[in-house]
């Protein structure tokens, strides 16, 4: 029998509050609020993007347990809800913005909501604890404006062990083995990694150029031309000038080949203690991320080694000040080396939203695939009506298969009064074996594809 704590559980011994209730707030994406004032790559923003982003809040209801009090910035459907209780997840306690700002995440909904304040800051007698995705600035307001201390260390900390800067010099410094690349933090040290990747460049190879603090597919670019490179350190060498401070965070890599995306998780205590809580195949498209695969087509071997590689990044880590979920970027070559550290998020990521689901209703040998569907609605969705397009494709049981939706908000996040929108529904698919899944994956990507 199996008596190892639930993740929730371990969570909360981790970050120094075990029993206490946590507040988890969904502020996806907190890396913008970390990249603000920091020189950057040209970006192109998208205003429904960023509404839909917003509302991905939800998905920390169901990380959350039923001691434990989430932040909203809208009310989750209620034939949504309804779905949940009759599976059996026991939710929390929730806490709804009154006049959600779409462009804003629901941290910063919260702090401008008066009653929602006050309703956290009555938690502090029980010794609540604010659980955000990431620590920011703009947690670290909430905390001050509830006298919730945060379940996590400073917004300080954790931007900087954020940085992609730090994942590879913190790699170089264990010995972890990594792409060929350079790590800047000066325009010194910019121009001398220019001009190293610029042999790669010549030797037919790609480079990929990334801000220290992109997510998503933002501020990154590969590049495959020396004249496109220079072209790119002009533009931020101008930055610079304009700005004024010489202290930028970019990093240069060789592209290597990859027969998988990796992403595993451990979870770091005050202690230093270090948790491997699992190891999953990311699903990317055009460096975005689009899903997860599990479990991960990899040797006992190859697992072995990212445990032993979460050891030493995890005390690193730790000796660094930070406590709390941690997840690293790793590749499978083609030749099945791992490379196990392109970057380190030292946040909750996209997998962990999953753990409780997983530890709640699939079995052992049964396969899951984490991912999202477009929808093209010209109206909002309610999941009463959705439900019954699906009939026979979401899962009803513990051990059963089907789709279990683990995010709803993002369905009508982007509805307009005047026009058509996009919206996406997140789920897993649990089954009995990757054919099934896939099976499961391609009828459920055709009813979906039809106009709701």
């Amino acid at each position: 029998m199996d008596t190892t704590p639930d993740f929730t559980t371990r969570l909360k011994a981790a970050v120094g509050a075990p029993g206490a209730p946590l507040v988890f707030l969904g502020n996806f994406e907190v890396e913008e609020q970390w990249a603000r004032g920091e020189y950057g790559l040209p970006r192109v923003s998208a205003s429904s993007g960023v509404a839909v982003v917003n509302k991905m809040d939800e998905f920390a209801l169901l990380l959350a347990g039923p001691d434990d009090h989430v932040v909203l910035k809208t009310a989750p459907d209620e034939s949504y809800l309804d779905y949940l209780v009759g599976l059996g997840v026991r939710l929390p306690t929730t806490h709804v913005i009154a006049d959600q700002d779409p462009q804003k995440t629901v941290t910063a909904d919260a702090i401008d909501d008066e009653r929602v304040v006050a309703e956290l800051a009555a938690l502090a007698p029980l010794g609540a604890r604010i659980a955000p995705h990431g620590v920011s600035e703009v947690e670290e307001r909430l905390s001050a404006v509830t006298g919730l201390a945060l379940a996590g260390p400073s917004a300080e900390i954790c931007k900087a062990v954020n940085s992609k800067v730090y994942s590879r010099r913190a790699a170089y410094e264990l010995g972890i083995p990594q792409p060929k690349g350079w790590a800047c933090a000066t325009l010194a040290e910019f121009d001398a990694a220019v001009v190293a990747a610029s042999e790669l460049l010549e030797a037919g190879r790609k480079v990929v150029l990334k801000e220290a603090l992109g997510v998503s597919g933002k501020g990154i670019a590969v590049v495959d031309s020396i004249h496109r490179l220079q072209r790119l350190q002009k533009m931020i060498v101008k930055q610079v000038e304009r700005g004024g401070v010489d202290r930028i965070g970019f990093v240069i890599e060789d592209w290597v080949a990859k027969r998988a995306d990796l992403n595993y998780q451990f979870t770091v205590s005050r202690d230093g203690d270090v948790h491997f809580d699992f190891v999953k195949e990311a699903i990317t498209e055009g460096g975005v991320h689009k899903g997860h695969r599990m479990p991960a087509a990899l040797s006992p071997s190859q697992v072995d080694l990212l445990r032993g590689v979460s050891d030493l990044i995890g005390k690193k880590l730790a000796s660094d000040g930070y406590h709390g979920v941690v997840g690293v970027d790793a590749i499978v070559a083609p030749d099945e080396t791992v490379h196990p550290v392109i970057e380190i998020n030292a946040r909750n990521n996209m997998s962990t939203y999953q753990v409780r689901l997983t530890e709640q209703f699939v079995n052992p040998g049964q396969v899951v695939i984490a991912r999202h569907y477009p929808l093209r609605l010209s109206a909002p969705l309610p999941f009463e009506r959705l439900a019954p397009a699906l009939h026979g494709l979401l899962l009803e049981r513990a051990g059963g298969e089907g789709l279990l939706v683990n995010n709803f908000a993002t369905v009508n996040a982007a509805a307009t009064a005047a026009a058509e929108f996009d919206g996406r529904l997140y789920g897993l698919i649990v089954a009995d074996s990757v054919e099934r899944a896939n099976v499961l994956d391609t009828e459920l990507t055709a009813r979906l594809a039809t106009r709701h």
